[in-house]
């Protein structure tokens, strides 16, 4: 292996180990918002950093490829970050593909479930103004930012262009979610493009299915077919990351700009995927400064 690639793995290897070396931190409460196991939501109380009042809302979708093993548990450090920032947070769960949905040729689960992981997306923020009144009072839904890590990022820049989804979707809205942004890291907002360089073990694909079918699908679940919004969204992205390389972040902001819309695109340099949600980065403090943005 040559000297380049040796050191971007173990840079890669030793972001993902700080990332994930932190504790699970438990949330103050958790409400359902349907009957399945997975359809949960973990809310978290602002622990100082505000400007006062109600602290906005920010709502997190974790990542891990639309896959079951990666549960919401990894994302609760970033969540507990976010709220010593001042923040109310809620993590949302939602169904993934697992055993029940079967496995790849290489053994690897399958990637997401259709529809049901964008039912819950859908289900999970509609209930989530309801949800944080009675359990969390100090959250103020009205100002309400969504944030989302690599597979998480994608169902947030999905959840946030609802409104212009094809006529009959049943996840359309008619009117644009009352947000007060997007803030997506590391996303795989550009799903043509994540499929074409195959990303995640074919995830993609997977989450889609293939011919007809990823056609079909992806003017549904596609954000860079889904534009404009007309809602303020940033992304968040790591030249350095090998995981969802930048140019899917740039081919959404390409294709957002191409439909007259302009999507805000923070590029840090020498930051590779993890270290947006790992609150021993300086990376992460960049996040949380785009929220805040956003929602202050």
């Amino acid at each position: 292996m040559p000297d380049a690639a040796a050191r971007e793995a173990a840079r890669d290897a030793a972001e993902e180990a700080s990332a994930f070396s932190h504790p699970a931190v438990a949330p103050d409460s958790t409400a359902a918002y349907g009957d399945h196991p997975d359809q949960v939501v973990d809310f978290y109380a602002p622990r100082g950093g505000g400007s006062g009042g109600r602290a906005p809302l920010v709502a997190v979708l974790h990542g891990g490829a639309w896959r079951a093993r990666f549960d919401r548990r990894h994302i609760t450090p970033f969540a507990d970050f976010l709220a010593r920032r001042g923040f109310a947070v809620a993590t949302v769960e939602y169904r993934r593909g697992g055993a029940e949905g079967g496995t790849a040729p290489d053994g690897e689960p399958l990637a997401g479930r259709w529809p049901e992981t964008f039912d819950d997306t859908a289900a999970a923020l509609d209930a989530l103004p309801g949800l944080a009144e009675r359990h969390l009072p100090d959250a103020d839904p009205r100002r309400l930012v969504l944030t989302g890590h690599s597979a998480g990022g994608h169902l947030v820049l999905w959840a946030a262009a609802r409104h212009v989804l094809p006529s009959g979707s049943p996840w359309r809205l008619p009117e644009p979610p009352a947000l007060r942004g997007v803030v997506a890291l590391a996303p795989l907002a550009h799903l043509g493009r994540a499929a074409e360089l195959e990303l995640c073990g074919g995830a993609v694909r997977q989450l889609l299915g293939t011919g007809g079918l990823f056609e079909e699908h992806a003017a549904h679940a596609d954000p860079a077919a889904l534009l404009p919004t007309g809602i303020a969204t940033t992304l968040v992205q790591g030249r350095a990351d090998t995981v969802v390389p930048a140019e899917v972040a740039e081919a959404y902001a390409d294709a957002a700009a191409a439909a007259g819309e302009s999507a805000g695109l923070t590029l840090l340099d020498g930051v590779g995927h993890f270290p947006l949600i790992d609150p021993a980065a300086d990376a992460c403090a960049v996040v949380a400064e785009e929220i805040a943005q956003l929602a202050w």
